[in-house]
């Protein structure tokens, strides 16, 4: 059976899934997440560090060779917020060019509008729920931005926004004490609460009946509220958090120190400075739903922009 592999490169992570086509269904073989920050002080520099590069090729490299010995036939990898803004950016490509061509000839990485890539994340993010439970609002929480899209099972889009807030670009930006000071915390509420405010303007929030919260600020929240004692993502994925846990747990978050942060096991090292960010975030759309709806919980999904990258390669396959 063919193998087709994903590769999700934002601003905070890399990540990685390789899957098989199993009669027209994607069965997951590989998945792996590494902390390389490429958008390290992209915000205030507008280019990427070299050192973030070079971690970048490292994991990369790393992902490449995994790919052959899995016999990976097609690849498809995606940039997202960091590459959008970076003057350098000609730099990443080649890199990306120069090891993916190992996979498959031509192969790079490549740009995607906030719009596609919130309708990647919709496609993955609700492929096991049932039709019932939609309209769906899949909010995919990065490291320099949130994409929200609502839709319908099947695919059919209602609304989408890429809205440039996220755990590295408020951390970078706003919240630069550690632990934060309350003045901060107060800016970056204020920040989250104008970008919110843009996304009600353009997605139909009230309209959604269901929420799914993915990538990684939501999930190792998840983990902290289940009271996990390492990250398990099959505990995590399709758990439901009510929006009282969630709060408390986002308030101790933004209130310890990033050492503190780091010595709980389930909070990967390399997000242990960032999520205070990702967690106002949070709390901001917490605040947005209960507004606009009745919903008072929100479903955590470990599926993704990377299952819905794997779902068109297998659907774009079939057709050549």
């Amino acid at each position: 059976m063919a193998r087709y592999a994903a590769i999700d490169c934002g601003t905070n992570s890399l990540r990685l899934l390789i899957s098989e086509d199993n009669h027209g269904r994607p069965r997951e073989i590989v998945r792996l997440m590494e902390i390389v920050r490429l958008g390290q002080g992209v915000d205030a520099t507008g280019e990427f560090a070299p050192e973030a590069l070079e971690r970048t090729r490292k994991v990369l490299t790393k992902y490449v060779d995994l790919m052959q010995q899995e016999r990976v036939q097609d690849v498809r990898m995606v940039a997202t917020s960091a590459t959008r803004d970076a003057r350098n950016k000609d730099e990443f490509f080649a890199m990306t060019a120069e090891l993916l061509g190992q996979i498959r000839p031509g192969a790079r990485a490549q740009v995607i509008t906030g719009e596609e890539e919130a309708k990647l994340s919709f496609i993955g993010a609700v492929a096991y729920l049932s039709k019932e439970q939609g309209p769906f609002c899949v909010i995919d929480l990065g490291g320099g931005s949130t994409e929200f899209v609502v839709g319908v099972a099947g695919g059919q889009l209602l609304g989408s926004y890429s809205s440039q807030m996220g755990c590295v670009r408020i951390s970078e930006r706003i919240m630069q004490s550690d632990p934060p000071t309350p003045e901060e915390v107060e800016a970056a509420r204020q920040y989250v609460a104008e970008r919110l405010a843009e996304v009600q303007e353009i997605v139909p929030i009230a309209s959604a009946k269901t929420f799914v919260g993915c990538a990684g600020t939501f999930t190792t929240i998840a983990a902290l509220v289940l009271g996990l004692e390492k990250y398990e993502p099959k505990a995590i994925h399709d758990c439901h958090l009510r929006f009282d846990g969630l709060r408390a747990l986002t308030r101790e978050l933004i209130s310890i120190t990033s050492a503190e942060r780091r010595a709980n096991p389930v909070i990967h090292p390399g997000r242990a400075d960032v999520i205070a960010g990702g967690a106002v975030v949070v709390d901001g759309i917490v605040d947005m739903i209960t507004e606009q709806t009745k919903v008072r919980e929100i479903v955590i999904s470990e599926m993704d922009i990377l299952d819905g990258i794997v779902a068109e390669l297998i659907d774009e396959s079939k057709k050549n």
